[in-house]
């Protein structure tokens, strides 16, 4: 696998796991009971997209070194054949 393809393949990877960690821990305005005037009421109250953004990078590397490991381990290739 050449690095262009690997770097294709991450980013892919990386969003689709964005959007796996976006909704784990949110707390919408509605459920806190502190709705902010002008706002949606199913708006998260704190969402940490920083702190969701670096679990994603970790998580998308893991899984592209898994998928990189997998597609070059010759036991592997071995077993498709």
């Amino acid at each position: 696998m050449n690095i262009p393809s690997l770097i294709a393949v991450y980013f892919v990877v990386w969003w689709v796991t964005l959007f796996a960690i976006l909704p784990i821990g949110v707390v919408t305005q509605q459920e806190a009971d502190d709705v902010v005037e002008g706002t949606e009421p199913g708006a998260p109250q704190r969402p940490r997209l920083v702190l969701k953004m670096l679990i994603t990078t970790i998580v998308a590397a893991i899984v592209c070194a898994l998928l990189f490991w997998g597609l070059t381990n010759p036991v592997i290739q071995e077993y498709w054949r």
